[in-house]
């Protein structure tokens, strides 16, 4: 009986927890959704970098004009304008492409899960997902997939994506670019 009670308790905490999880993922579609597209396109650049603060603070600015203060306030928009012109192009699009600089691989998907070397020389960047769908609908959670991006001298030189095997995956399965 005790034991079933303790069963019951961590089901309930357990329980708990996925649907403050899940509602924290869903927060920002309703507060996007009055933007015009314009501004939606705007906080879609920045959403990857912003902190969940960050991005609330910014939401919950009453016009265009202070969300866009906000941004340069908080070092967001200088940090995209220091991007070369092909990245900020690249960012925009919400597409990484190779040879990028490693900072704009962060607008665009945002911080790797792990990470291993330095990307001033050589490193390794693991992402958690599928290249195919890191997009605005990219849920974090999704596991089933890697994505292993490899930088030298602050560029991307390519990316692979993992399928774990038990779907279908394997060495065979890798998708490169």
């Amino acid at each position: 009986m005790k034991s079933c009670r303790l069963c019951t308790l961590w089901t309930r905490g357990l329980m708990g927890i996925l649907l403050v999880l899940t509602g924290c993922a869903a927060t920002y579609d309703p507060a996007v959704r009055p933007l015009s597209p314009a501004e939606q396109a705007e906080f879609s650049t920045y959403q990857q970098v912003m902190t969940a603060a960050q991005a609330r603070t910014y939401l919950a600015k009453a016009s265009a004009a202070e969300r866009t203060a906000y941004l340069s306030a908080i070092g967001l928009a200088q940090r995209l304008q220091r991007l070369d012109p092909q990245d900020r192009e690249a960012v925009q699009s919400g597409a990484p492409r190779v040879g990028m600089s490693a900072e704009a691989l962060r607008f665009v998907w945002g911080d790797p899960a792990d990470t291993a070397g330095d990307a001033r020389h050589y490193a390794r960047w693991h992402y958690l997902g599928s290249s195919f769908g890191r997009s605005t609908s990219y849920h974090p959670w999704e596991t089933s997939n890697r994505v292993e991006v490899y930088l030298a001298n602050g560029k991307v030189l390519g990316w692979v994506d993992f399928i774990p095997e038990d779907h279908g995956g394997g060495e065979d399965n890798r998708r490169t670019q």
